[in-house]
């Protein structure tokens, strides 16, 4: 719903041979980002990189499997929850991302 939703009649980018960036707030246990990782993997990029501002030390470890480079640029050992390393990290809605991809078209 929400990438017929996003998209609103675009195609998907065509993946193959690019490299691409896959970009996540944070890492807690990695399920979301392996997701992505393994969603565009199969679509034949030449190189996957992930980037996050931060994460779990054993999260952003366990990325290495999936992503050719991982860049996380704060791994601390007291790692709780992505959201606690935020001002605010109010959920987006629908709204929100329209907005935003509006505004990068």
């Amino acid at each position: 719903r929400r990438e017929r939703l996003y998209r609103q009649g675009r195609p998907a980018p065509d993946l193959r041979g690019h490299t691409v960036i896959v970009v996540d707030d944070g890492l807690a246990t990695g399920s979301t980002a392996r997701a992505a990782l393994r969603f565009v993997r199969r679509h034949e990029p030449a190189r996957v990189v992930l980037a996050v501002p931060v994460g779990s030390p054993e999260a952003a470890e366990a990325m290495r499997a999936e992503a050719d480079e991982v860049v996380c640029l704060h791994r601390p050992a007291a790692f709780m929850a992505v959201g606690l390393w935020y001002e605010n990290f109010d959920q987006l809605t629908d709204r929100d991302v329209l907005e935003a991809l509006h505004a990068r078209l």
